[in-house]
């Protein structure tokens, strides 16, 4: 079983290795700022299902770093929740087929409110309808899934996640971001007791 675990491991990890690294990312992040930092807008996440997920956790992280995000449930926004875009907001979409039904139908709903919105993409399939619609396309590689059925989301969700955290990490170098405008943000917790010893020091 050992064995068995770190291979796996070694698959997963290969798959973060070759993630495809072009001037993509640095257009994202330039919108990212452009868009939230400097225009005061928010960043507006969604995908379905696992991607979603994913999705969830990527505004969350960014909200805690001075970046104000929200998920959208591309569902949800076809009975209302659209609304909560603005002129200035900025849509990353995550999925890894590039055709997720909710996710294309959400980003014609999206430009019929407003036809300036922008909006990043994280997908597997670089030629797919929502990779060419996109402003900016992240493309994960499309790496095989661990999963012994190659079906379950789970290598292609790792990928997703990285390259989350690549884009908050990249925005917080650009934006300047500081141990204490941090800690004004995560009161709670182990971070939140850490972040305000750092500021004392």
């Amino acid at each position: 079983m050992i064995e068995s675990i770190q291979t796996l491991l070694q698959k997963e990890a290969n798959a973060v290795l070759n993630i495809p690294v072009t001037d993509a990312y640095e257009k994202a992040v330039e919108l990212i700022v452009e868009q939230i930092h400097r225009k005061k807008g928010k960043l507006v996440t969604s995908g379905m299902g696992k991607a979603g997920q994913i999705a969830m956790n990527i505004a969350t992280t960014f909200c805690s770093t001075g970046v104000p995000s929200v998920f959208l449930h591309p569902s949800e926004a076809q009975h209302g929740d659209l609304g909560i875009l603005q002129e200035n907001d900025l849509l990353l979409l995550i999925s890894n087929s590039g055709k997720t039904r909710e996710i294309v139908e959400l980003t014609q709903l999206a430009h019929n409110l407003n036809r300036n919105l922008k909006f990043i993409v994280i997908t597997g399939n670089a030629d797919s309808p929502l990779a060419k619609e996109s402003d900016v396309c992240l493309c994960t590689g499309k790496p095989d899934e661990v999963c012994t059925l190659g079906m379950t989301p789970t290598t292609s969700t790792t990928v997703m996640t990285v390259i989350g955290d690549i884009l908050v990490v990249q925005t917080m170098k650009q934006t300047k971001f500081t141990i204490e405008e941090y800690s004004k943000r995560h009161h709670g917790g182990y971070l939140g007791e850490k972040s305000r010893e750092l500021c004392v020091k």
